[in-house]
């Protein structure tokens, strides 16, 4: 009798939670469907005004259009772009916090002794959003007007030359650290906490020298302010078209990228993880948009989810060889 009693209750357990399981996929199935009722956060890890903010400013005016809720760009600089990665990786995985990553997202894990998440275990891609180069400037007062002339310049004076960026592992902290490398020359990093108070600084002539994005420096190069040297890619840019990329002014092989992965917090439900991808490339295809991140010196990509995990990957591996060959020093 006991054991009937127990195989009785087993088959109501059983049944109770099917009834709970069939519930929730379809308490999931609406919710996704629904999805959203209110404002999305989209997290930039940087202050504004940098081109991670830029491309975030022109993907959410698009997608407010078309999800009908505001996506409200929250701008969480500092801490080398920690602070704002954490904070979407502790919300809630609904799809109501996104973070538009950078290429600190890849380095950050082979430059600091210590990170309080797993970027690939805690976090999801939705897309790879766009690529784009940055340009090699140097105050006037630097007497090289090329790469070859730089590197001169520089191994005639080891140590004395400074480099300004937006913080450890931004994009101009990467590619000069790769630049310092492959030239086989001494420059000292001064990391800043945003790449605005650094390019201040070097139109000032205070730090000589940074890889700045193209969209920050093409009007100060224009007017002489700045001297470009050379385009980071391993092609030209199609708004600094004059400009010969730093591999064919004198170090081939060189190409580094800043580059926007869009990502949501581990365990966001697949059927909103396609949602989010199918609107944010249809917001990378309005005209207008694509407009403004050509404008950038950037190529909008719209990868799939897989694609930007395959992506992602790759960039850590690829970071965690240049932190340890070009002996880049851990943060602590």
């Amino acid at each position: 009798m006991q054991i009937l009693q127990n195989t009785a209750l087993k088959t109501v357990a059983g049944a109770t939670l099917s009834i709970a399981a069939l519930t929730a996929l379809s308490s999931f199935s609406a919710t996704a469907q629904d999805y959203p009722v209110k404002a999305v956060r989209m997290i930039v890890p940087y202050l504004p005004g940098g081109s991670t903010d830029i491309v975030a400013r022109i993907l959410s005016a698009r997608m407010t259009e078309s999800f009908k809720q505001q996506v409200i760009v929250d701008n969480r600089g500092g801490g080398a772009s920690i602070t704002g990665t954490d904070a979407v990786v502790r919300a809630a995985p609904d799809g109501y916090t996104m973070l538009l990553a950078n290429i600190a997202l890849g380095a950050n894990p082979s430059l600091f002794r210590k990170l309080p998440y797993d970027a690939e275990r805690d976090l999801t891609p939705v897309a790879l959003v766009a690529i784009m180069p940055t340009v090699l400037v140097s105050h006037p007062s630097i007497p090289a007007r090329n790469v070859k002339e730089l590197i001169a310049f520089a191994k005639q004076r080891p140590g004395a030359l400074y480099y300004g960026s937006a913080g450890n592992g931004s994009v101009n902290h990467l590619t000069m650290e790769v630049f310092r490398w492959m030239a086989g020359i001494d420059v000292v990093h001064v990391p800043y906490k945003g790449g605005a108070p650094a390019f201040t600084d070097v139109i000032g002539g205070q730090i000589p020298l940074m890889f700045p994005t193209i969209v920050m420096s093409n009007h100060h190069i224009k007017t002489g302010r700045l001297t470009p040297l050379g385009i980071s890619s391993a092609k030209r840019s199609s708004v600094l078209p004059n400009i010969p990329t730093v591999a064919e002014a004198g170090l081939p092989g060189f190409d580094v990228n800043e580059w926007q992965m869009m990502m949501v917090p581990a365990r966001t439900p697949p059927a909103i993880i396609d949602r989010l991808h199918a609107e944010l490339v249809k917001a990378m295809q309005v005209p207008e948009a694509k407009e403004r991140i050509h404008a950038l010196g950037a190529e909008p990509v719209g990868t799939s989810p897989k694609e930007a995990a395959a992506f992602l990957k790759n960039e850590m591996a690829r970071w965690a060889k240049v932190a340890k060959e070009a002996k880049i020093p851990l943060v602590e």
